[in-house]
């Protein structure tokens, strides 16, 4: 059984994503925007100095995760 060989057609190269330089800032401002609010309610957010008064919901609902990152709050 003769084997054919395999033409270079029929490879596939992968081509590069391009993003232009606007959208790319955008997408980099939402990423720093969520990072930042995820620290605040995950790292700050203490019920005392929280921004929501002396709510303690979103302190309770992200309590575990803050022991598993490292930070204190008892």
């Amino acid at each position: 059984m003769p084997v054919s060989p395999v033409s270079p057609a029929s490879t596939s190269v992968p081509t590069p994503l391009v993003v232009s330089a606007a959208k790319a800032r955008l997408w980099m401002g939402g990423a720093l925007l969520f990072g930042l609010l995820a620290y605040y309610f995950i790292g700050v957010d203490q019920g005392a100095v929280s921004v929501f008064g002396g709510d303690m919901h979103i302190h309770e609902f992200v309590h575990d995760s803050r022991h598993l990152l490292g930070f204190p709050c008892h």
